[in-house]
């Protein structure tokens, strides 16, 4: 077999491979030898079957399964034994001549094919003293504990039936049907719609105007729907809604005892306590947690400076720029409203794709140096995970992970990167900093690499999946479409 590298510009290689005819047809004699035994042809015996005879009959048949397989399990050996690693699969090219393919099948003619792909650079490793990471931590006070926990009650409070007319934080019961200039609109009906005066659940005005209303009632309600309401059909819209009200009801006492912490599942208002204590320093730990690796990507980023394959970046940019379109188009904005301009926002989001793919390479690096691995019982916990986040859905789940090439790395790809964070967590210098809440979720304008005047609603969606550098592969399907919000329902619920 001759290997003859044809291109080798930056990352991008391409050889020739050439078979010679007459070892291919040595390995399809060596195969028709070993057939020659085990085949049954009327009118001889076994193993009798002059080679010729079987030759004639099988001979282009074996020399296609050779090719195949040389075309499968070949490109892998090539590479390895030159030292690289193909940042994709390899392209491969050969002959599209009947004429010349038939020559190669018949053993008239060298198997020539070749191999078209960039390599993943050497990365050197460079050490990591000079880190150093800022961690923000927040001490939850009682005070705030309490704050939730009233919260929890409120959201468990019961309500009894009155007959009185209903007041702020009582609980309304009501058919409604919304409409825009006289017409239904989609989303906008609903029945025994339960609403707690006060709430603001609804849009602005809604509930202010159930005020005074009683069971039996029936009312025209009109407001207008924001400006940045999600359904762009209803944004800035006058709409009227036919109100008929069921119930009203008055809220019950809000009593913190141990009966209200039996209520919820926990045997004391002390173990009530203590959860939602847990609960929000998890919380806390979880954005303290995307702190600290934003810091560590950032510092890396500056370390670590090379020329990434092309074509692992523009698959991530591809992901990247289809999610800034669906999610403008699902808000009914143009680039123009989040002050950019498409060419602009292609720039930035390509930088951010290249600065994606070369933190990936890094972290894998690291990763393979150090030996970290993912254990069969993490991939196991993460699959168990993904069937929670898609209840009714954990068949075609289960089948989309086990016929997906490659949407195991799905799985994989964030456990490593965060086993390789934790490697790094303990290996570089962290100063403790005790913050406020408000400190503490401030948003950083530079979470993504970049320092942009002004971050839109759509640049915060991509960068905030920007600290996953690691290669995410295929994607798991997405959960399915929730009922859609019921559209007198304002944004924060």
């Amino acid at each position: 077999m001759q290997i003859i590298e044809t291109l080798a510009e930056g990352l991008k290689r391409e050889i020739k491979v050439i078979i010679p005819a007459k070892d291919m047809e040595q390995q399809m004699n060596e195969r028709l030898a070993d057939a020659k035994d085990k085949v049954r042809i009327n009118g001889f015996r076994p193993g009798k079957v002059p080679t010729a005879h079987l030759k004639k009959m099988y001979g282009k048949s074996i020399m296609a399964e050779l090719v195949n397989e040389i075309i499968r399990d070949r490109p892998s050996a090539i590479l390895s034994e030159r030292g690289e690693k193909s940042a994709t699969q390899p392209e491969i090219a050969m002959t599209e001549d009947e004429a010349e393919a038939e020559k190669i099948l018949s053993a008239q003619a060298d198997l020539e094919f070749t191999l078209s792909y960039e390599i993943i650079p050497p990365i050197e490793l460079k050490s990591v003293d000079g880190i150093k990471i800022v961690r923000e931590v927040v001490e939850v006070s009682d005070d705030e504990i309490k704050e939730q926990i009233l919260k929890i009650a409120e959201n468990a409070r019961t309500f009894e039936t009155k007959k009185g007319k209903a007041a702020d934080g009582d609980r309304v019961t009501m058919d409604y049907l919304g409409k825009v200039d006289g017409v239904a609109f989609d989303g906008g009906k609903d029945e025994d719609a339960e609403l707690v005066i006060g709430s603001n659940r609804f849009i602005p005005g809604f509930e202010a105007q159930l005020v005074g209303l009683k069971a039996g009632d029936e009312k025209v309600i009109t407001v207008t729907f924001p400006a940045e309401y999600p359904a762009a059909e209803l944004a800035g819209k006058e709409a009227t809604f036919d109100i008929t009200v069921k119930e009203v009801a008055a809220p019950a006492a809000l009593e913190i005892n141990d009966e209200l912490a039996t209520k919820l599942g926990v045997e004391s208002v002390d173990k009530l306590k203590e959860v939602v204590r847990g609960q929000i320093e998890s919380q806390y730990g979880n954005v303290t947690r995307q702190k600290v690796k934003r810091q560590i990507l950032d510092q890396l980023d500056a370390l670590y400076k090379f020329d990434a394959p092309s074509k692992l970046i523009d698959a991530e940019f591809d992901n990247i720029w289809r999610q800034i379109n669906t999610d403008l188009a699902q808000s009914g904005k143009t680039f123009a409203d989040e002050d950019t301009t498409e060419e602009a926002a292609r720039d930035e989001y390509r930088a951010l794709a290249e600065r994606r793919v070369r933190l990936g390479l890094v972290l894998s690096e690291i990763g393979e140096k150090a030996g970290i691995e993912v254990t069969d019982e993490e991939m196991q916990r993460s699959l168990f995970a993904q069937l929670q986040q898609f209840p009714g859905q954990e068949k075609q789940i289960l089948d989309f992970f086990r016929n997906t090439p490659g949407a195991s790395a799905s799985l994989r790809a964030p456990i490593f990167e965060e086993k390789v964070i934790d490697k790094l967590l303990a290996e570089v210098s962290v100063t403790d900093k005790s913050v406020s809440k408000e400190e503490l979720m401030a948003d950083d304008e530079s979470e993504d690499g970049d320092k942009p005047a002004k971050k839109t609603a759509a640049k915060k969606k991509a960068a905030a999946k920007a600290d996953d550098a690691a290669e995410g592969e295929e994607a798991a399907p997405k959960k399915k479409a929730a009922p859609k919000k019921k559209a007198a329902e304002g944004d924060a619920e």
